[in-house]
This record gives structure tokens, sequence and C-alpha cells, in this order.
């Protein structure tokens, strides 16, 4: 006789105000973080890990995500960022922390939460 495996409930609040898919969309309609004509795959949005809030079974925020093609995501993950970032002279803390000031769903976040997140737009 086999045990079924347990299965894992998350409560999901260890990740609450992390979790941005509005901004992970965002960040997918940008080039590959890497500009070269190598790229291979869809772009997906890389978590740039060393950002900090991240610990055990957890992500770091979404708000730290950059565009990678599938082929340099995987080579990432593979590497670290410290090799990758070397490797390709990109720093993706900073390109990261670019795109979310632009990002229309962060800046709703902030504004929100009470945080002043820039001008307001104009309609």
């Amino acid at each position: 006789m086999t045990i079924p495996r347990r299965k894992h409930r998350n409560s999901g609040r260890q990740n609450k105000g992390k979790r941005f898919p509005a901004h992970l969309q965002f960040v997918r309609g940008f080039a590959c973080l890497v500009e070269n004509n190598e790229c291979t795959g869809r772009i997906e949005a890389m978590h740039v890990d060393y950002a900090g809030g991240k610990g055990v079974s957890m992500k770091v925020s979404d708000a730290f995500t950059v565009p990678g093609c599938s082929g340099h995501h995987a080579e990432q993950t593979r590497t670290g960022w410290q090799t990758f970032e070397r490797k390709y002279g990109v720093d993706a803390l900073a390109v990261a922390k670019n795109i979310a000031r632009l990002s229309p769903s962060l800046i709703k976040a902030a504004r929100a939460l009470g945080h002043d997140a820039g001008p307001e737009e104009e309609e």
C-alpha cells in the first residue's frame, strides 16, 4: 500500500504585496536584457534574486524583474547573477528599478498604498 502525496497548502502570506502579474506582463513587453542577436525563445521576466526580500521558498518581489529571452534566462539560472552580469556587462538591478519606475501597475499599487508615485496622468 502506498501513501498518497500530501498536498502542500501555502497561505500566501509570505508573498503578500510581492506579486504583480500585470507588471510581469509589462516586463515581457521589452526586448531581452542582453543586447545581441543570440536571443532564443520568448521573452520571460527574470527575477533579480539579490535585490532582497527573498527567503526560504520565497521569490524576490515581482518589482525586481528584468526581461530576458528563454535562452538567456536559462543561462542566468545556471551561472548565477554575478557571472551573468559580468559576462554581458549589464546591471540587472538598475534595469529592474528603471522598468519599475515606468510600470503602470506598480505606480497604481504605490498610489493605493498612499505613496507619491510621480505626477498624475492627464486624460
